[in-house]
């Protein structure tokens, strides 16, 4: 293995020191007050309190799996679509696709809210039709609704880039040998475009799983979520060391959920 000269070292020095104090540091804290008690002492009570959350678990990983399942689901026809568009018109949907990413998360949220809520543009256009108002905000769906919102272009980017590097020839040589466009797809594009699907997957999951601001202001106060749940014990100094806790399970989650998506990248690869 070549070694890195000395302006290499030095170069890579201000990334080597960003990390860190940004990534590993903060992570050993929450290690740290995770299990630790108020008076600095080793304890496993943090964690085991958790249990008294499992609720606010299970609720969070079935909206995020929901939320990315259903971005899957649009994201992938949309970047094939994108994919097969000619040049010009490809440029004019990426911009389309990334101009709300331009805008404040909060904004957008915000703006949702303004056309769904009870009182907004959406329901007063359904009053003047002579139809029932719409009640959505403070609903599961509108939850779910906000988080896909949100996230959709994480999803399609990745998949969009992983179509447009693949090589046409083989979904040519898949037809020469018999197969007709569903089975193209299925047994030759989407495995060789498993890669973006993983990150796209993983761009999507995880902010949706640690969202906090979506489910208070789309939700109405009606679910919490893990985000909602470490905010409020991290603004409590008492309940600082359970926050750690929960922060520390969420992270373990994370990456677990983070290994098998690889593994199942890597078996797909595999198969192909």
């Amino acid at each position: 293995m070549k070694k890195k000269s000395f302006l290499s070292r030095v170069a890579d020095a201000p990334y080597l020191l960003w990390m860190i104090l940004f990534i590993v540091a903060p992570m050993l804290f929450v290690i740290y007050f995770a299990f630790t008690d108020r008076n600095g002492g080793f304890t496993f009570e943090n964690i085991t309190s958790l249990s008294s959350y499992s609720g606010t678990f299970v609720m969070s990983l079935s909206f995020s799996l929901i939320a990315t399942v259903i971005c899957l689901l649009i994201g992938y026809p949309l970047a094939y679509c994108m994919a097969k568009a000619s040049k010009k018109a490809r440029n004019i949907l990426l911009v389309l696709l990334m101009l709300p990413m331009w805008i404040s998360l909060l904004i957008r949220t915000y703006s949702l809210m303004a056309l769904l809520d009870n009182g907004g543009l959406v329901s007063s256009l359904l009053v003047k039709m002579g139809l029932p108002k719409l009640t959505f905000i403070g609903t599961e769906g509108a939850v779910i609704l906000g988080m896909i919102y949100d996230f959709l272009p994480y999803m399609v980017l990745p998949i969009y880039t992983s179509l447009v590097k693949l090589d046409v020839r083989y979904a040519e040589a898949a037809q020469d040998l018999g197969c007709n466009g569903p089975k193209t797809l299925f047994r030759v594009i989407l495995p060789l475009t498993m890669p973006g699907v993983v990150s796209g997957v993983t761009m999507v999951f995880v902010p949706s799983i640690s969202t906090f601001y979506i489910s208070q202001k789309l939700g109405g106060g009606s679910f919490d979520l893990i985000g909602d749940t470490i905010e409020r014990q991290f603004q409590n100094a008492v309940t600082y060391h359970t926050g750690a806790a929960i922060s520390l399970v969420m992270m373990i989650l994370i990456l677990l959920s983070l290994f098998v998506m690889n593994r199942f990248a890597d078996k797909e690869e595999i198969i192909v």
